[in-house]
């Protein structure tokens, strides 16, 4: 049995942890990132309704979580509470992966969070958009306590 295999699945409670640890870091990073738009264009940007600023805030949110989830597989919220995305077979993400389970978790979780209440009825507690992308969250063990001497 691989490493993966032996890797059990992220429960519920960790995982909603995870998103609320990870939406509030994101929240501040939206906020620098729509800053840096409304100086760039002298706030043009801030037009009601904008698709280009819906699009804009979107991509800022998928290269943040992209960018964690190629890059060890752990955005602050998933490290805090030891889990870890991956693919089915235990790899990390590809830019491509990762856009495919950020899309299909945006668009499964529009409609009152079903796409992430999933994990609730699936044997393997995978969300929708997990099982949709071939990814999988894992809880890691914890690390060992080093004594001092």
């Amino acid at each position: 049995m691989s490493g993966s295999e032996a890797t059990p699945p992220a429960g519920f409670v960790r995982r909603l942890l995870a998103i609320v640890y990870d939406l509030i870091l994101l929240l501040a990073v939206l906020y620098v990132a729509m800053g840096a738009l409304l100086l760039i264009t002298a706030g043009a940007a801030n037009q009601p309704g904008s698709p280009w600023l819906s699009a804009y805030l979107l991509l800022v949110s998928f290269i943040f979580y992209g960018w964690f989830w190629i890059n060890g597989g752990q955005t602050l919220g998933l490290r805090s509470w030891r889990l870890r995305v991956e693919e089915g077979d235990g790899r990390p993400l590809t830019w491509g992966v990762a856009m495919l389970r950020f899309s299909l978790g945006f668009l499964t979780c529009l409609p009152l969070g079903v796409g992430f209440l999933w994990m609730l009825i699936d044997r393997e507690r995978r969300t929708l958009y997990d099982r949709l992308s071939g990814t999988r969250v894992v809880l890691l063990p914890p690390k060992p306590r080093h004594e001092t001497e």
